[in-house]
């Protein structure tokens, strides 16, 4: 910052008045500050918003932003931007509106003027129809202020509430966030929590090394979603999918088991990127390309739990399906499973969930049972009565209310008898449960067909102010 003061009666001196003050938001407490940032591994709140971005995308706003309190000797410190950095630009060309909470600033802490920085982002992003980032890292909120740092936390709450569904909201967990701040961050579509960052926010979708790679991530992801509700799904270029013989590769003995990430790789353009991936793994979602086109990947794991369905894993595949559902992501659902996890109590409360998620869904759903498909299982993965638009099944699909033993039992006969006699895709495809028995080998260019045909999806549901869904 220049030593001499500007004359503020000139314009020169005005412009070289206006040029200290923006010099001053770079550095609100000094460069000091920024250097134990430094020193401590860590990037600043700018230095994200930055890495975030498209190179010389950043416009800031409310840059000169500050506080106004006097309780408790707030007066005496007043920096720039009050804490947060705030603004909007693009990534990969596309416009997004981004804030990152500055911990050289009152430890992130949030204020009155912080708090309304936010709600602008918000009502700008909401009212522009762009993507919105928080890259969080906040001791919570600033005790000089008081209760009013709850109440702007509350109507920070309340316009992340209103902007759900009409917007992605990405969370990046860069440093430890406390109190109401935390309370956002799960109200996000997506979020990133960088190793080290302590938030209780409950599992995150997608883990980082640091929070350079979390910032990283969510670029990433960020081009997998439309800029709104109402926009269509980024088309990627065309790519091929990997040289796997899927002919072959359902294994013979019935009892053996097979890793479902090496299908999706076999029918998407470079495979999965994975979310959720250290939590309720007996359940694989992620998105991923077919020819281009950006899908939801919902599937059922067998090298974990055999695929069984427990109540965690049917939340984690339900809040996805509801976020593709937002944002008019099709859903593509690979089946195999033999039921519910029996010593699982919170089962019937999770699946009722996942079939909620099911049924409400508007946009594209495809579903392709490749193996099990046992009764409850069967029902409640994107079956035909459920709502999936296209059913395809596999010659190597099981598709009966129980497996052999379970129905031999029940029904007093031999269980090879039943096998033979009912574990098959026929009997579904004879009822119209599925629209097409098919090769494995065709799987990819049956799912892409059917995708560019549900391009053309229109649904009225019926009015009303929302449904009530089992949480």
């Amino acid at each position: 910052m220049s030593s001499s003061k500007p004359d503020l009666t000139t314009t020169a001196g005005r412009l070289q008045d206006l040029r200290n003050r923006l010099e001053e938001a770079q550095a609100p407490v000094g460069p000091d500050a920024i250097e134990a940032v430094h020193t401590a591994g860590e990037t600043t709140a700018r230095e994200r918003v930055l890495a975030l971005l498209d190179e010389g995308s950043f416009v800031e706003t409310d840059a000169l932003a500050r506080h106004n309190v006097e309780a408790y000797k707030m007066d005496r410190t007043r920096p720039a931007t009050d804490g947060v950095i705030t603004g909007y630009g693009h990534i990969e060309g596309r416009r997004v509106c981004v804030f990152s909470q500055d911990t050289t600033v009152f430890d992130g802490a949030v204020g009155e003027v912080y708090a309304e920085k936010i709600l602008k982002l918000y009502e700008l992003a909401i009212k522009t129809g762009v993507p919105l980032v928080g890259i969080y890292d906040s001791v919570g909120p600033r005790w000089q202020e008081g209760i009013v740092t709850a109440a702007l936390q509350a109507k920070i709450l309340r316009a992340a509430t209103t902007a759900s569904g009409l917007i992605p909201q990405i969370a990046v967990v860069a440093g430890t966030t406390a109190g109401l701040s935390a309370v956002t961050v799960p109200l996000s579509d997506i979020v990133v929590v960088a190793q080290g960052a302590s938030v209780q926010t409950g599992p995150a979708h997608l883990r980082a090394a640091t929070s350079v790679e979390a910032v990283a991530a969510a670029r990433e992801v960020l081009s997998f979603l439309p800029e709104n509700n109402r926009a269509g799904s980024p088309i990627a270029s065309a790519g091929a999918a990997a040289n796997v013989d899927l002919n072959t590769f359902m294994p013979d003995d019935d009892a053996a088991t097979y890793e479902v990430r090496d299908i999706i790789t076999a029918i998407t353009d470079g495979g999965l990127f994975e979310l959720s991936a250290d939590y309720a793994d007996n359940i694989v979602t992620g998105f991923a390309h077919i020819s281009g086109r950006a899908v939801g990947i919902v599937a059922n794991q067998p090298l974990s739990l055999d695929g069984q369905i427990t109540a965690v894993a049917a939340r984690k595949a339900a809040r996805f399906i509801r976020t593709c559902d937002a944002f008019n992501m099709p859903v593509v659902t690979l089946v195999d499973s033999p039921g519910f996890l029996p010593a699982d109590d919170e089962v019937v409360s999770g699946a009722s969930t996942l079939a909620y998620a099911y049924a409400e869904a508007q946009v594209g759903t495809v579903t392709v049972v490749t193996h099990k498909a046992f009764g409850s299982s069967y029902a409640i993965m994107g079956s035909k009565y459920l709502g999936a638009d296209l059913v395809f099944a596999w010659p190597t699909a099981q598709i009966a209310l129980a497996s052999a033993a379970s129905a031999a039992t029940a029904l007093n006969t031999d269980a090879e008898t039943y096998a033979a006699e009912n574990l098959n895709p026929y009997i579904a495809t004879e009822r119209g449960l599925v629209d097409s028995v098919i090769e494995p080998s065709h799987t990819r260019t049956q799912v892409l067909e059917a995708l560019r045909l549900l391009e053309r999806k229109v649904v009225y549901p019926p009015a009303k102010k929302h449904g009530n869904i089992p949480l």
